[in-house]
């Protein structure tokens, strides 16, 4: 599979909440649609100079880059669900709610999650199990 036709997450790599996210992603990912790339990363910040629309020193979100497009927050979390397993993409029905709304909690959150979940002194590193869904 070519690494770049398939959507890409960038996340947070010393965010805990962000990591266990990924985790979570892999978990409920069994065709293995989706890539990765830490946001302070070489592939993530080559990632982002290709789309100046995001705002590469801003890591309050977590951006999907999917079909030539790019999708941050709210809608990107919902996007990823959509593809995962389980009942994990009737979530995406929550793409009703207006985005400034879904957007200001995910805010809410973002800015919240070290002190709720924690941050690494370094970006967390995928084991050779999982390294090959990872950018570098």
């Amino acid at each position: 599979m070519n690494q770049l036709s398939n959507p890409v997450v960038l996340f947070d790599g010393v965010c805990n909440l962000c990591c266990n996210t990924v985790q979570f992603i892999i978990q409920h990912d069994p065709k293995q649609q989706f890539r990765f790339a830490q946001l302070q990363s070489n592939a993530g910040k080559a990632l982002l100079t290709k789309h100046p629309s995001v705002d590469a020193t801003n890591m309050n979100s977590v951006i999907l880059l999917m079909n030539n497009r790019v999708y941050t927050k709210s809608t990107a979390a919902l996007l990823i669900a959509k593809k995962l397993k389980g009942f994990w993409p009737l979530l995406y029905t929550l793409i009703i709610i207006p985005t400034f709304i879904r957007d200001a909690v995910y805010a809410f959150i973002a800015q919240n999650r070290y002190r709720w979940f924690g941050k690494k002194a370094t970006c967390w590193l995928p084991n050779d199990e999982i390294s090959t869904l990872f950018l570098h």
